[in-house]
């Protein structure tokens, strides 16, 4: 569940960044453990997230993308932006926290700007991606990608900006769609020797393909599970037993949360009134809980000034 916030401190869990988090999020990251990790775009979906009860979570590039700007998955989401949604998520819960950093936003002296200003913002985790930037989603066509030795130093960089020695770097793959299995697993490797914690082999073609990545590249794999994507979909159990540390659904409540929303405006449109769509709507005193209402009105509370 999600930490309460602290009336005692005025500050809601997570609101200082907190080391603690990334041992936490290293702890959980083992091979065969898959852990659901589902994607957030949001300081909402993260807090409705924790509530449900997951342990770590990931801020997706393509949910950012999306969900707050009502854009494709095509690199448009700048550093700075991406930094204001870490911290605004990092206020919201305290579980580890993984962020899609795309690119890493340029060549290595960007990348290390770019693990400074997410690991200060709340990070616990950070990925960071060999496509040529602007990058487009693991899962579209027309993807490409840097030089293998290139995104070598771009993990290098990674390895030595991070402030904390177990923040962890997640090194992700999407040379599968471009030149093969065998060059992404290859990649994989020398990622790992460079000092990736975490590997990440995006958009498997099938079940054989998802075994091949753990079992030839021993280490803590990233899965992806995209609905409509190009990789099947499998089960938690499935990929525990091909050795999957993490298994992300990235996009997951961005696509129900869309037609969720899609269902009430339809509705609304079509018969003008609110009745008949109860079902589709979070109850207002739920809605009220579940930002954290009871924290406000307890700092109303206290700051309130008596009349004289």
């Amino acid at each position: 569940m999600t930490a309460e916030f602290d009336p005692a401190t005025s500050q809601p869990p997570g609101a200082r960044p907190d080391h603690r988090l990334n041992r936490v999020l290293r702890g959980l990251l083992r091979p065969g453990a898959a852990v659901m990790m589902p994607g957030v775009a949001n300081g909402l979906t993260a807090r409705l997230a924790a509530q449900v009860g997951f342990e770590t979570m990931i801020l997706s590039g393509a949910g950012i993308a999306n969900f707050s700007y009502g854009v494709p998955d095509l690199g448009l989401v700048t550093a700075s932006e991406l930094g204001e949604h870490v911290a605004m998520i990092r206020d919201s819960v305290e579980i580890p926290l993984v962020v899609d950093a795309d690119t890493g936003f340029g060549g290595p002296l960007n990348v290390r700007r770019t693990v400074r200003l997410l690991e200060r913002a709340g990070a616990n985790g950070i990925m960071i991606e060999d496509q040529v930037a602007p990058k487009r989603c693991g899962h579209f066509e027309g993807k490409d990608v840097i030089a293998k030795a290139e995104m070598v130093q771009k993990i290098h960089a990674a390895v030595d900006a991070r402030i904390d020695d177990d923040l962890v770097i997640v090194a992700r793959t999407d040379a599968r769609a471009v030149h093969g299995l065998d060059d992404a697993l290859d990649r994989a490797a020398s990622y790992k020797e460079a000092g990736a914690d975490v590997l990440f082999v995006e958009a498997p073609l099938s079940l054989a393909e998802l075994a091949r990545i753990p079992k030839e590249v021993p280490a803590p794999h990233f899965s992806n599970m995209v609905f409509g994507g190009k990789t099947p979909l499998q089960d938690r159990d499935e990929l525990a037993g091909l050795g999957y540390a993490t298994v992300i659904c990235a996009n997951a409540a961005l696509q129900a949360a869309m037609r969720g929303m899609l269902a009430l405006l339809q509705h609304l449109k079509t018969h003008e009134t609110l009745a008949g769509a109860e079902a589709l709507m979070v109850p207002f005193a739920e809605r009220q809980s579940l930002v954290g209402m009871d924290f406000f009105e307890e700092l109303g509370r206290r700051y309130r000034t008596e009349a004289t």
